[in-house]
C-alpha cells in the first residue's frame, strides 16, 4: 500500500515537471526553437512603405484685418464681445458721434442756405437778363448777376461736399466689420480715446472660412517631390493631401492642400517656407494657432520585417542572415527614424530573397548552423506539443 502512494506521487512529480519543461519551451518562451537546433526563419522582399513626416506649422486666417478707427473719440459701446462670429457689416465699436451729428445738421443746413441762396440768384439772373435786353441796365451789371449765379452755384456744391464728409464721419463712428470672421480680443475698453493715429488696432476680424497653415521644409525635401519638374502649379497638384495636428495631439478631421511655396531659400537654416489651405466649416481653427503638419510620402525599395528578428549592439541593429549552408551571418542593417513598435523598416543591408531568423535570436551566434523551418511549420509543432501534453504523450510532448 505504501509502495503504491509512493508511486502516485512520483507519476504527479513526473507530469509536473514535463509540464513546467514544456511550458519553458513553448509557451514560456515561445522565441526559442521548437527543437534543439530549429529556428524559423523568414524570406524578405522588397516593398514600398507609405510614412509620414511631419513639420511645425502656424495656423493663420486667410485674411486678418486690423480695424482702426477712422474718426476720433471716446468709445461708447462695444457691440461685440471678444471671439464673436461676425458678419460683414456687423457693427463692432460705438464711438461717440455728438460732435459729429452736429457738424452733420451744420452742413445740411449750409446746404439748404447754399440751395436758397442759389435760387434767389436765378430770380435775380433772369430779372437783370430782362432789363439787359431792354437796355435799361448795362452789360457789366448784367455779367455781374450771371458770375453771381456761377458763384452761388459753386456754394451749393460745395455745401453738398461739405454734408458727405460730416455723414461720412458720422457714419465712422459705428465701427463695422469689413468681412466675415471672427472677432480678435479688444484692448481698448469703454470710455478709450481712440483716433487715426492709435498704434494698437481696435481689434483684429480673421477670415476663417478658409485658414492657411505655414510650415517649412528642407531644400533637399522640397527638391525629392518636384524633381520632376513642369510649372509650379504642375508640381502643387502633384503633391499629396497633408493632415494637420492640432495642438492638444488630436487631428484635424479634414484634408488640406499645398497651394504656395516660396521662391526663396532661407540663408540661414536652409528651409523653404510653404502653405496649406484647409477648409474651416466647423469653425475649429482659429488664427494664431499652432500644430504640426502631416505630410505623407513613399518610401521604395526597403524591407519591413519584425523587431524580434533584430539585435542591438551599441545603437546598432542586427540580425541573423541564413546562408546556403544552413550558417548564419550577423548582419548589420540600417532602419528608418520611425516605427509602429513591431516592425523595423530597413533600408540598407538586406536584398531580395535574404532569409533571416525571425525569433530567438538570443541564442545564437554567428557562423552557427542551424535547421531552418518556416513559421507555419514552427507553430504546427507547437500546437502538436501542446495536444500531447493534454493527452498525456509525454514522450512525443517534448520531442
Amino acid at each position: 500500500m505504501k509502495l503504491k502512494q509512493k508511486y502516485t506521487y512520483s507519476s504527479a512529480g513526473v507530469l509536473c515537471i514535463g509540464a513546467l519543461l514544456l511550458f519553458n519551451a513553448c509557451g514560456g518562451n515561445k522565441g526559442m526553437s521548437m527543437g534543439d537546433n530549429e529556428f524559423a526563419v523568414e524570406s524578405v522582399a522588397s516593398t514600398s512603405s507609405q510614412q509620414t513626416t511631419q513639420y511645425p506649422a502656424t495656423i493663420k486666417g486667410v485674411q486678418d484685418i486690423e480695424i482702426r478707427p477712422q474718426v476720433s473719440g471716446f468709445i461708447v459701446k462695444l457691440c461685440v464681445d471678444e471671439g464673436a462670429t461676425v458678419r460683414k457689416g456687423q457693427a463692432l465699436f460705438q464711438i461717440d458721434p455728438t460732435q459729429y451729428a452736429a457738424a452733420e445738421k451744420q452742413a445740411r443746413a449750409n446746404v439748404a442756405s447754399a440751395e436758397a441762396a442759389l435760387h434767389t440768384q436765378e430770380l435775380t439772373t433772369q430779372n437783370k437778363k430782362m432789363l439787359y435786353d431792354k437796355s435799361v441796365i448795362s452789360q457789366y451789371d448784367y455779367q455781374t448777376a450771371v458770375n453771381d449765379l456761377e458763384t452761388a452755384k459753386a456754394n451749393l456744391a460745395q455745401a453738398k461736399a461739405s454734408l458727405v464728409a460730416a455723414q461720412q464721419n458720422l457714419g465712422f463712428c459705428t465701427v463695422t466689420s469689413p468681412s466675415d470672421g471672427v472677432v480678435g480680443t479688444f484692448p481698448y475698453r469703454v470710455g478709450s480715446l481712440v483716433s487715426a493715429s492709435i498704434t494698437e488696432p481696435l481689434t483684429t476680424v480673421s477670415e476663417i472660412g478658409d485658414m492657411y497653415v505655414y510650415f517649412s521644409m528642407t531644400e533637399k525635401q522640397l527638391l525629392s517631390m518636384t524633381k520632376a519638374g513642369g510649372t509650379l502649379k504642375e508640381q502643387l497638384e502633384k503633391m499629396p493631401a497633408v493632415k494637420l495636428q492640432l495642438a492638444d495631439g488630436t487631428m484635424y478631421d479634414q484634408e488640406g492642400r499645398i497651394d504656395a511655396v516660396s521662391g526663396v531659400i532661407d540663408q540661414t537654416t536652409g528651409s523653404v517656407s510653404m502653405r496649406a489651405l484647409f477648409p474651416n466649416t466647423n469653425r475649429v481653427l482659429r488664427s494664431g494657432g499652432s500644430g504640426n503638419i502631416i505630410f505623407p510620402f513613399t518610401m521604395d525599395n526597403v524591407f519591413v520585417i519584425p523587431q524580434s528578428a533584430t539585435q542591438e549592439i551599441q545603437d546598432k541593429k542586427f540580425v541573423y542572415v541564413l546562408q546556403p549552408d544552413s550558417t548564419l551571418k550577423h548582419t548589420e542593417i540600417q532602419i528608418y527614424n520611425l516605427n509602429d513598435g513591431k516592425n523595423y523598416i530597413v533600408t540598407n543591408g538586406l536584398k531580395n530573397g535574404d532569409k533571416i531568423v525571425v525569433e530567438g535570436i538570443q541564442n545564437l551566434h554567428d557562423g552557427q548552423k542551424i535547421t531552418p523551418i518556416t513559421q507555419q511549420q514552427k507553430e504546427a509543432k507547437y500546437q502538436q506539443a501542446l495536444k500531447d501534453q493534454r493527452e498525456g504523450n509525454l514522450a512525443t510532448a517534448f520531442n
